[in-house]
């Protein structure tokens, strides 16, 4: 939902009434537009995925949450110039900490929420971690315990986040991204994961955004996906825009790089929103 800008004036011919009546509806119309730029405001809400962890040039203000000017929220409002942005996103949060720390800057005048959400609580990192250092049955297994929670527990913990958003912005667009596949299958990895394991991460990825998507669809809310976004860039792609495993900075590890921000999530938010 892009802003409007105020349309240009008409020169005006003084002695043509035909024209002062169409300036003064330029007028007004200008006026209007105005004032809707004036009013427009968007909060950044989620997790590392919106705070841009994996992008790098992070904001020392944000301390451990890790926000930076690289994230698609930063790279819009800096696209659209809204007249307000609360930018509250944090690395490792999960539906709790939402609620509990980020929607303080939502209100009635707020007009567009992001979020990305849900990947902490079913265990990604977890997840992760099984599949990098354990078996292949272990990796299996453990994407599995994660498929449960996703059909069990975390509904309930989305409907949460997603009531409390709709109680404190209740005239806002709101739009819930998902997450990537995060492999290219038979692609140019020569090392690391079994494509077996590779095979039931993207999976577990599609369920997850699976269950977002029908959480999001029945509060009125417009889930994005990003998987076709990021089609030709997984790890193990000639062009990957996240992060493999990072040995230097391991909290960096199967996240968005800068181009995965600015040329997979910034676009299909742009066009959601």
């Amino acid at each position: 939902m892009p802003l409007r800008r105020p349309r240009r004036l008409p020169r005006i011919a003084a002695w043509t009434s035909s024209l002062l009546l169409a300036a003064g509806a330029a007028l007004f119309g200008a006026g209007q537009a105005t004032a809707a730029t004036a009013d427009f405001g968007y909060v950044a809400l989620g997790d590392s995925y919106s705070s841009g962890v994996g992008a790098g040039n992070y904001d020392s203000a944000s301390g451990a949450c890790k926000r930076t000017s690289r994230a698609y929220p930063a790279l819009w409002a800096a696209a659209h110039s809204p007249q307000s942005f609360a930018f509250t996103a944090c690395s490792g949060a999960r539906t709790g900490d939402v609620l509990s720390g980020q929607l303080g800057p939502l209100n009635s005048g707020t007009d567009l929420v992001s979020i990305t959400i849900g990947g902490n609580d079913a265990g990604f990192s977890d997840v992760m971690t099984t599949c990098v250092l354990q078996s292949e049955s272990s990796c299996i297994s453990r994407v599995n315990q994660a498929k449960a929670y996703v059909d069990t527990t975390l509904p309930g913990q989305l409907n949460q986040v997603y009531d409390a958003i709709r109680g404190r912005a209740p005239g806002a667009h709101v739009v819930v991204l998902g997450y990537p596949r995060f492999y290219k299958l038979n692609g140019s990895c020569i090392a690391g994961l079994t494509e077996g394991e590779r095979s039931a991460i993207n999976d577990a990825a599609d369920y997850l955004n699976a269950a977002i998507a029908k959480r999001a669809a029945d509060h009125g809310f417009t889930f994005a996906s990003v998987v076709g976004a990021f089609t030709g860039h997984e790890i193990c792609s000639a062009s990957p825009w996240l992060h493999s495993v990072n040995w230097t900075n391991i909290g960096e590890s199967y996240h968005p790089t800068a181009a995965g921000q600015s040329g997979g999530y910034l676009p299909v938010f742009t066009g959601a929103a």
